[in-house]
């Protein structure tokens, strides 16, 4: 037996030895356990270990079925959380607490392409529910080795389901905030919209924004926890009434524009404000001519309407009153160009009936009478020759003569050479009637003595008082007489401007504008609509602002006064009532 193999069977059978003897005497060795025992023990630990494993992975699986319980529906693996982009925004009322803009909830689809396991099988599956799909762009988008792709943005509730129940592996959706305007149309140029990611774009949306919300966003800041509400200035009642009357009035004189704007004389409130054409902010790509808002962002020379101011600065200056006189008998004659009335009665007039027969020839001797810059300056004062200050962020600058001049001036005096928006037109209108203050419009909510506080003094008391007789005078006696109202007491001033084509002033196309105020004796609104470009049977010139603006101012204080709270008087002394039996 080889060395080796005596060491292998020692120890061998050191294993079964429990004593060794050293010098002859017992010693206690080691005990050395056993394959078998050390076997069981080994396996009962596995056991332990696995019954331990079991409880902490049924452990976890149960707090995950708590939290899928408690959990909103939106959290599923198909539907996604929605990011902090889709943030709420605050709802929009009109001063009587209506809806104009709020939030609903919706989702959107979207596609995770490395988990589409088919892309032609989901293209023709998405097809079935989405008739519209574009075939191609969606098969490319789920052929790409992105790992997102939008497919379709704000869905139906019934198209969600359907597609939920086709059951295709990596499409899912991402809850979303879509803005929803009940009104559609109704108020759309002073509301605005949002675009696809509910950021504010035009309107009382993008003031919203631009008022901190962008910024929040952009930040991070925001969250879907809803915000107090934005209340505007704005009736919708009578918001309806405007917007009624001009569609009304597009139809019957056939024109490619028309306006109106309700003013608060005392605070500058706008309580409502409409322009054709228009567009529905719940589809806004759907409108292609109803971007421009030709109240507050189109210009246009306001024509006679300016008179009003011409002969408001010649009393305001002192050097005119209404006991003048003026020769309108012959043309006026000066830089190459004759300056004539068009109904001329070629006789001196008064100045009363310079603003009731709308004379060109009286109106130039007054602007003439005060000086050129003077004239700039009093236009200036009014705000007619500066950008409007208000809300909206869509507001036109003024155009003027780059220098001054006499013709300039004498043009002017009767609303050619300047053009404003209409917008800033009324709100000039609302100063020559209210006692001479000039108040910035205003689409928010605003007392009397918040007003006060913001309103600057730019005519007399006296030579307001003395603008309330005319317009009454005009109402009565002149081109007014169209748009009163029985009780109401309407007074204005109508305008009829020949629109430039191509630099000349053609006769046959006419913006047509008038402004009024009521109750005139002690005025709470100022009312303007324009028509652009009226037609008639007559020929296109024919419709005259008397026939055609006039009657429109008309029918919105017929419609609206009562709503505005403001009561008729019949009788000379106004008590009489109106009773029917």
């Amino acid at each position: 037996m080889s060395f080796l193999s005596r060491i292998m069977l020692l120890k061998s059978q050191a294993h079964f030895s429990t004593d060794v003897q050293r010098g002859g005497a017992v010693v206690a060795g080691p005990r050395i356990q056993g394959t078998a025992k050390r076997k069981s023990a080994m396996a009962k630990n596995r056991v332990g270990l696995m019954i331990a494993g079991f409880c902490v992975v049924y452990a976890i699986i149960g707090g995950r079925l708590v939290q899928y319980g408690q959990a909103q529906p939106e959290t599923v693996s198909s539907i996604l959380p929605a990011d902090r982009l889709m943030a709420s925004r605050p709802d929009i009322l009109d001063r009587n607490g209506e809806v104009l803009a709020t939030d609903i909830r919706t989702v959107s689809l979207f596609a995770e392409p490395h988990k589409i396991v088919d892309p032609d099988e989901a293209v023709e599956r998405l097809a079935t529910v989405l008739t519209d799909l574009d075939i191609k762009g969606t098969y490319k988008k789920l052929s790409s080795k992105s790992r997102f792709q939008w497919l379709r943005r704000q869905l139906t509730p019934k198209q969600q389901s359907q597609i939920l129940a086709l059951g295709i592996p990596g499409i899912g959706f991402r809850p979303e905030k879509r803005r929803f305007y009940p009104g559609g149309s109704t108020a759309s140029h002073i509301v605005g919209y949002v675009n696809i990611d509910n950021r504010g774009m035009t309107g009382m949306e993008k003031y919203i924004d631009n008022q901190g919300l962008a910024d929040l966003r952009a930040l991070g800041m925001t969250s879907d926890t809803p915000l107090e509400p934005v209340k505007l200035s704005i009736d919708i009642r009578v918001q309806n009434i405007v917007r009624d009357v001009l569609v009304d009035a597009m139809a019957k004189f056939k024109s490619i524009g028309a306006g109106g704007v309700v003013l608060d004389a005392h605070t500058g409130e706008v309580i409502a404000m409409a322009s054709l054409p228009d567009f529905d902010p719940n589809n806004p790509a759907g409108s292609e001519e109803g971007w421009l808002s030709r109240m507050a962002n189109g210009t246009f020379e306001m024509g006679s309407t300016f008179k009003s101011f011409t002969i408001a600065m010649g009393l305001d200056s002192g050097k005119v009153s209404l006991k003048d006189s003026f020769d309108a008998r012959y043309p006026i004659r000066i830089g190459g160009f004759t300056i004539k009335d068009f109904h001329g009665k070629n006789r001196i007039l008064t100045v009363p009936e310079i603003f009731q027969y709308s004379s060109n020839i009286g109106t130039a001797k007054v602007a003439d009478l005060v000086g050129t810059d003077a004239h700039k300056e009093f236009l200036t004062r009014l705000g007619l020759l500066t950008k409007m200050q208000t809300e909206l962020p869509e507001v036109a600058m003024p155009s003027q003569p780059r220098e001054w001049k006499k013709i300039n001036s004498i043009t002017i005096s009767f609303g050619h050479g300047v053009s404003t928006t209409p917008l800033q037109t009324a709100v000039a209108g609302v100063a020559l009637v209210n006692g001479g203050k000039l108040i910035e419009p205003t689409f928010l909510p605003r007392t009397r003595e918040q007003a006060d506080l913001v309103a600057k003094q730019v005519i007399k008391p006296s030579t307001s008082d003395d603008m309330r007789f005319l317009f009454e005078w005009n109402g009565i006696k002149g081109s007014g007489k169209n748009a009163r109202v029985e009780g109401f007491d309407v007074g204005g001033k109508t305008g009829t401007a020949d629109k430039v084509v191509n630099g000349r002033y053609v006769g046959d196309k006419n913006f047509n504008a008038f402004l009024a105020a009521f109750p005139i004796d002690n005025p709470r609104y100022v009312v303007l609509t324009f028509i652009d470009e009226p037609k008639t049977d007559k020929g296109n010139g024919a419709a005259l602002a008397g026939n055609s603006a006039a009657p429109m101012v008309g029918e919105i204080i017929r419609r609206s006064a009562a709503i505005l709270g403001v009561e008729p008087k019949f009788g000379e002394d106004g008590s009489a009532l109106l009773v029917s039996y």
